[in-house]
């Protein structure tokens, strides 16, 4: 059964959907990325502001990196490498609640993830100063899944996320 925080960033990024559709501009973007942080902090455990996402894709998937932003953080690194060990986990079973409960259910890619889950080889690596999960697939329709899942996060978590390249 969800969590009561789990079901408040749900609805938190799901008014925010609601919002960013009804109208548009960099104002509402502002402002999706805002609702987003502060749902992304109730379901990450490091600091956003001290960390950097990377969403890489692939012919075959994607890479997702997570990195502190100082190598030397250690604190961060290790809340990085827990974090996405238990993500990682999660994902091999079709569980993608936590993204769901940072961007909202309609997240682009998200429902064919849940639903082909088992088509995406999932692997962790911890990296000097952070994580990295790769996600491969062979099927078409599951690596564009990842990439639009990709570039949704990319552009929600504005500052805090790039776009890497091959």
């Amino acid at each position: 059964m969800p969590s009561t925080r789990h079901i408040l960033s749900t609805c938190l990024a799901a008014a925010a959907a609601i919002v960013l559709s009804a109208c548009g501009g960099d104002e509402e973007l502002a402002e999706r990325q805002r609702v987003v942080a502060e749902a992304g902090a109730e379901v990450m455990p490091f600091d956003l502001e001290a960390t950097t996402h990377i969403f890489t894709d692939t012919d075959r998937g994607g890479v997702q990196d997570v990195v502190a932003d100082d190598p030397g953080d250690a604190a961060n690194i290790e809340a990085i490498r827990r974090h996405l060990a238990d993500e990682a986990s999660k994902f091999r079973s079709g569980d993608f609640s936590d993204p769901e409960a940072i961007h909202g259910p309609d997240m682009p890619g998200l429902s064919t993830l849940k639903k082909r889950f088992d088509e995406i080889t999932i692997d962790l690596v911890d990296k000097p100063t952070g994580a990295t999960i790769a996600y491969t697939a062979t099927d078409t329709d599951v690596i564009e899944a990842i990439h639009a899942w990709f570039a949704a996060q990319t552009s929600d978590h504005g500052s805090h996320a790039e776009h890497g390249t091959t």
